[in-house]
């Protein structure tokens, strides 16, 4: 949140990622960026890979976005990195909205993946 109310909307996604490593570098999160994930198929690891914009404590995903509105492309973008991955959340932020959009995702080990939603802050 406090990328999105000192630069506000209007910038290229880079920007607001550059904004938030050193973010979470302040607050002691750590973090890699744009880290390839590998892509298993039937218990085989593809030479295709993910490339999420942070992974964060070695489990979380974090996608960032620079749109008007997050739309269910960015959202299945996000769940396709779970369902490759592995992982168990991601969250998905979207810069470009007046207020910053955040979604909660999380990869249910039945295979299903379920949406939590949370608000614009």
């Amino acid at each position: 949140m406090e990328v999105h109310s000192v630069l506000g909307p209007g910038f290229l996604e880079a920007v607001y990622q550059e904004g938030l490593a050193i973010e979470l570098k302040r607050a002691g999160i750590p973090f890699r960026r744009e880290v390839d994930l590998p892509v298993v198929y039937k218990g085989q690891k593809l030479n295709s890979t993910y490339r999420p914009d942070f992974l964060c404590y070695e489990s979380v995903v974090v996608e960032l976005k620079a749109v008007k509105m997050l739309t269910p492309v960015e959202e299945a973008q996000a769940i396709n990195y779970l369902k490759a991955s592995g992982h168990l959340v991601a969250l998905v932020l979207n810069f470009g909205a007046p207020p910053l959009q955040h979604k909660r995702l999380a990869n249910m080990s039945s295979g299903q993946t379920m949406k939590k939603s949370v608000k614009s802050a």
